[in-house]
């Protein structure tokens, strides 16, 4: 018979997840976890252990979760349950007097919660817990707790396309229970991902022989036809957006067959290139349906077949799920500019791998000439890993860099406690348009790319420049100079200049730059306007 688990236990394992490198010792963690948790608290226990929530909104902000509040509790008496329930009405809150009934719920956590839960509880509400357990380690923890093999396990959660559901299964009904989980159309797969390199020999290398793709700047979706019904569609985070859809999904229900197809919905202008990102989002976004829905016609561009009729395909090599998908699923004509509602990625089959990157060096340059990010080098062999970022998927793109300010910084959490982080930047204003002359404007933030190394480094080197700040954020003087990499610049009502920087990662520090050298706000809005 199970107890009810206290919130502190899961507290308690993630300062030590955060406390190791070593992935033994995390496993083994987790495992202990997953062992003495309730039944019914796996739905809560799993999401926390991943480092978030299961609820996707809660309605609390970071400015209103780190405030200080009152003092630790001495002893821990919070369950699982009891936090689950408290962020579940948060969520559920609306209307007047919404804002003070979450303060209030968050405040009711604290006053209970010990130390280690209250640090807990805040990264899960900011999404800055840093504690190294991936999805890949909680498979293995599942296997481990359960009984199982870290294979059988995998395949589950990649038939269901959710691990709660299939650790639930395992440490109730035992390993057995795992060849319930059959591929089916109809039940949403965790999408596979893509590795990066720096350009089509380091891809191919890896790869070998291949099929080398357009790497369309779309939404990801997974579409699931019907012989006898409405397809449905799924986002990368498996909700289901059908309604959001509705030409797509006539388009895929038009095949009448059973299938689960892989790809990306963009938004295409009528010259056939592709419309700004932020245009397939705010596409995809829309939730009413109403007036205006079809106005911006999108586009489901095909790249993968996952199941066809009764066949799961997710085992069978890409060069046969592509053989099938050719059949199924048309090309674009050539000779036209729209895209219709249902097109196949535009591929090249590469056989000799590294030693022939001619024919893929032109495809490339064909992808980028008719406005899209790159391409996505395929193993003609590999099987379809959903919910992984497998290597034998690897993606090449031109990165863009600008020279950009730090303007201030936030202090890291678990394994990064300690240093200054998370990044404020901001390119210079000379003309004043959004400030004082000569002033910097921000564009975003960002904590990623960073290395041991240079977090120590820029932790003593903010700190000298702080100007002032608050107990989570130093201010600094803007002099510090960081190249920037980035995916793209978008819209944005956040900032000051209407615009924020996309996928922005650090590349590396650059002390020996004045700042007066940094890049201007004008031509951060010249690589907006590019798209």
């Amino acid at each position: 018979m199970w107890e009810k688990m206290l919130f502190d236990d899961l507290a308690e394992a993630s300062q030590r997840l955060a406390a190791t490198t070593s992935r033994h010792t995390k496993v083994e963690v987790l495992a202990d976890v997953l062992r003495r948790a309730e039944p019914g608290d796996l739905a809560v226990v799993l999401p926390v252990l991943s480092g978030r929530l299961r609820q996707r909104r809660t309605g609390l902000g970071r400015a209103a979760v780190v405030r200080e509040g009152p003092e630790p509790a001495a002893a821990a008496s919070l369950t699982v349950a009891d936090v689950d329930a408290a962020f579940e009405a948060a969520a559920a809150a609306a209307g007047a007097g919404s804002a003070q009934t979450r303060h209030r719920l968050w405040h009711g956590l604290l006053r209970r919660a010990t130390g280690r839960e209250r640090h807990l509880l805040t990264g899960l509400v900011t999404g800055d817990v840093r504690q190294g357990a991936a999805g890949g380690l909680l498979v293995e923890a599942l296997a481990a707790a359960g009984g199982a093999s870290a294979d059988a396990v995998r395949r589950a959660v990649t038939v269901a396309g959710d691990p709660v559901t299939v650790g639930t299964v395992l440490l109730t009904a035992g390993p057995g229970a795992l060849a319930g989980f059959v591929s089916a159309a109809g039940t949403p797969l965790a999408p596979m991902l893509a590795q990066s390199a720096p350009d089509l020999s380091a891809a191919l290398a890896r790869t070998g022989p291949a099929l080398v793709e357009w790497k369309l700047d779309g939404v990801r979706v997974q579409a699931h036809g019907s012989a006898d019904g409405p397809a449905r569609l799924f986002s990368r985070s498996l909700e289901n957006i059908s309604a959001r859809l509705p030409g797509i999904r006539e388009a895929v229900a038009a095949l009448g067959r059973d299938c689960v197809l892989d790809g990306e919905v963009l938004v295409v202008g009528p010259d056939g290139r592709p419309r700004p990102f932020q245009e397939t989002s705010s596409r995809v976004g829309r939730r009413d349906g109403g007036p205006g829905t079809e106005a911006a016609a999108a586009t489901y561009a095909v790249f993968d077949l996952l199941h066809l009729d009764a066949d799961p395909l997710v085992d069978r090599p890409l060069s046969a799920r592509r053989a099938l998908l050719e059949a199924l699923v048309a090309a674009r004509p050539p000779a036209t500019g729209t895209w219709p509602p249902l097109v196949r990625t535009p591929a090249l089959r590469v056989t000799d791998g590294a030693d022939d990157t001619g024919d893929a060096a032109r495809f490339l340059a064909g992808a980028l000439a008719a406005g899209h990010e790159g391409v996505v080098v395929k193993g003609l062999e590999s099987p379809y890993a959903a919910g992984r970022r497998g290597a034998a998927w690897v993606k090449v793109k031109p990165v863009t860099t600008v020279d950009l300010v730090v303007l201030a910084a936030e202090w890291g959490s678990g394994r990064r406690r300690g240093w200054l982080s998370n990044l404020h930047l901001g390119a210079r204003d000379p003309d004043g348009r959004y400030g004082p002359p000569g002033g910097v404007v921000m564009l975003g933030k960002t904590f990623k790319g960073l290395t041991d190394a240079m977090l120590a480094w820029q932790t003593t080197e903010l700190q000298r420049l702080r100007t002032g700040g608050t107990a989570w954020r130093v201010d600094v003087s803007p002099t510090l100079v960081v190249e920037i990499a980035l995916d793209g610049v978008q819209s944005s009502s956040r900032y000051p200049a209407g615009m924020a920087l996309r996928f922005a990662r650090v590349v590396r520090h650059r002390p020996d730059k004045p700042a007066a050298q940094a890049d201007t706000v004008d031509t951060i809005r010249s690589l907006h306007r590019a798209g």
